[in-house]
């Protein structure tokens, strides 16, 4: 997938449509749901998208690709977040995107957090906070074991790193050598209480990782280009160091939608009518407000 160091302007501006497209979907699914996590949906969606549409190895065909086993797995630790993995498996052809409306629904394949089992794309049943990073260090020794050169991604929300299991996952990692892990992590400085650093500060999350011998970077978690090259310079920096990699996103709780932007509110409630229109509006760019 890194057979060039850098996305062209055309690359940029394709993976801009489809994650408009995710942020409408998202918006829909939980309106329609009348329940959902709309904040930190949306802010993964430029991660989410950049990770399925230019660095990953995966296959829409699932199980029945040739290829399967060797593809590379991702784990949506903070599984609230689900709307957005869900949105983004559609447009890239997993499932029809007229599915995306069942969402939170009785029988759906979709439920409000991740579930194995029953939709393509979804590696492990996730959203019981900092549990996934745990399974995310399962696969990726496993798959060393298999001497598999797949990788595995992992996208942990800033608050979830407030719990003990995923330090005990962190100290796990680098003993193992698991050069083969990527943590993403979605630093928009909010959670469900209000602010991170007023709840249970995380301090200096690069130096942190790094005092665990992880490598580590910060990026803009909504820049496509530095996405892209995050990814690939964490693949050199992990087989160099022997190490796992760390990549610390600063990102906008609610990002495209104004009014849900940085606000706490929108952790986890639905937008009204009246809201859902606007949000859809903003997205495609016409609302005069």
């Amino acid at each position: 997938m890194f057979n060039h160091d850098k996305l062209s302007k055309s690359e940029i501006k394709e993976l801009g449509l489809i994650a408009t497209m995710v942020r409408m979907h998202v918006i829909n699914m939980i309106a329609n749901a009348k329940s959902g996590h709309p904040g930190g949906s949306l802010s993964a969606v430029d991660i989410l998208v950049t990770l399925y549409g230019k660095c990953m190895r995966h296959y829409k065909e699932w199980s029945e690709h040739p290829e399967f086993e060797d593809r590379d797995r991702f784990v949506l630790s903070k599984g609230h977040a689900s709307a957005a993995l869900y949105a983004v498996l559609a447009e890239f052809e997993y499932f029809p995107v007229e599915e995306l409306m069942t969402f939170r629904k009785l029988g759906t394949r979709l439920q409000g957090h991740p579930s194995y089992g029953y939709l393509p794309g979804v590696e492990v049943s996730s959203g019981s906070l900092g549990q996934g990073l745990s399974m995310a260090c399962g696969m990726a020794l496993g798959l060393k074991l298999d001497k598999k050169d797949s990788y595995v991604y992992c996208y942990c929300g800033d608050g979830e790193m407030q719990e003990g299991q995923i330090w005990e996952a962190i100290m796990g990692a680098s003993q193992h050598k698991l050069d083969n892990l990527i943590l993403f992590v979605d630093r928009n400085n909010l959670q469900i209480d209000g602010q991170v650093d007023s709840i249970k500060s995380l301090g200096d999350l690069k130096a942190k990782f790094e005092a665990f011998d992880w490598a580590a970077m910060e990026i803009d978690g909504h820049k496509y280009q530095e996405i892209f090259q995050a990814v690939s310079k964490a693949h050199k920096l992990g087989k160099k160091h022997k190490c796992p990699v760390a990549i610390i996103c600063d990102t906008v709780k609610g990002k495209g939608v104004s009014f849900m932007e940085n606000n706490p509110d929108w952790h986890g409630k639905a937008p009204k009518e009246e809201e859902t229109e606007r949000a859809l509006q903003e997205l495609r760019g016409d609302y005069n407000g």
